[in-house]
C-alpha cells in the first residue's frame, strides 16, 4: 500500500474534505512532500491546502539558482505546478498535472519563493487552477515573478470498471475480427 492510502486511514476518494487546514497540511507534508523525492529534496513547505486554495514556501539555496543568481525557472515552475496541484487536491482528492502554462514576469531574486494556488473551476475530469509565485527577501516588498494556469486531473483511486457488455452481433470490432478469420484461410484455425 502506498503512503497515500495509509496516512491515518485516509483514502483520497473523490470529494473527500479535510476538517481543517491543519489536518490538510499534515497530510500534504506526509504525502506530497515526504513521499515525493524531488519536493522533499528541495524542502517545499506547505502552509495552506484547503478549500480550493494552497500556499507553499521554499527557502532558496545557491544550488537552486541559475548563472545570474536568480531562482532557476525550473524551481519557479515547480512552485507554480505544486501550488496548482495542491489547491486542486483540496477539492477533488489525489491529482496529477495534465498541463500548465507559466509566464515569468520578473527575475526570481530573493531568499525564498512563495506560491499561492486558487481553483478557478473543478469538474469531474479536471480542475483549472491559477498560481502566483513571489520572490521574497526580508525587509523588502515581495516581487511577483511568475503566474501560471494549470489543468489538473483527478487520479482514480479504484481499479477501472469492467467494460460494459456488448452485442457481438452488432459490434463493428467483433464483426471485423470475425470477417478477418473467415476471409483468411490461414487464420481459420486461430
Amino acid at each position: 500500500m502506498s503512503a497515500i492510502q495509509t496516512y491515518e486511514g485516509f483514502s483520497p476518494m473523490r470529494g473527500h474534505q479535510f476538517a481543517s487546514n491543519d489536518e490538510a497540511v499534515a497530510y500534504m507534508k506526509s504525502v506530497a512532500v515526504d513521499a515525493s523525492g524531488f519536493t522533499a529534496f528541495l524542502g517545499v513547505e506547505p502552509l495552506r491546502c484547503f478549500g480550493g486554495e494552497s500556499e507553499l514556501l521554499l527557502a532558496l539555496r545557491p544550488d537552486m539558482t541559475q548563472h545570474h543568481g536568480y531562482a532557476h525557472g525550473a524551481i519557479v515552475g515547480l512552485m507554480a505546478d505544486n501550488a496548482c496541484a495542491w489547491a486542486a487536491s483540496s477539492v477533488v482528492g489525489d491529482v496529477v498535472t495534465g498541463s500548465y502554462t507559466i509566464n515569468f514576469l520578473a527575475p526570481a531574486k530573493g531568499i525564498r519563493l512563495r506560491a499561492k494556488g486558487t481553483v478557478i473551476k473543478a469538474g469531474k475530469r479536471q480542475a483549472i487552477v491559477r498560481a502566483d509565485v513571489w520572490a521574497e527577501s526580508d525587509g523588502e516588498e515581495p516581487q511577483r515573478c511568475a503566474i501560471a494556469q494549470a489543468t489538473i486531473v483527478p487520479v482514480a483511486v479504484h481499479a477501472p470498471a469492467a467494460p460494459a457488455p456488448h452485442d457481438e452481433s452488432i459490434c463493428h470490432t467483433c464483426a471485423a475480427i470475425e470477417a478477418a478469420h473467415i476471409s483468411d484461410p490461414a487464420r481459420a484455425d486461430a
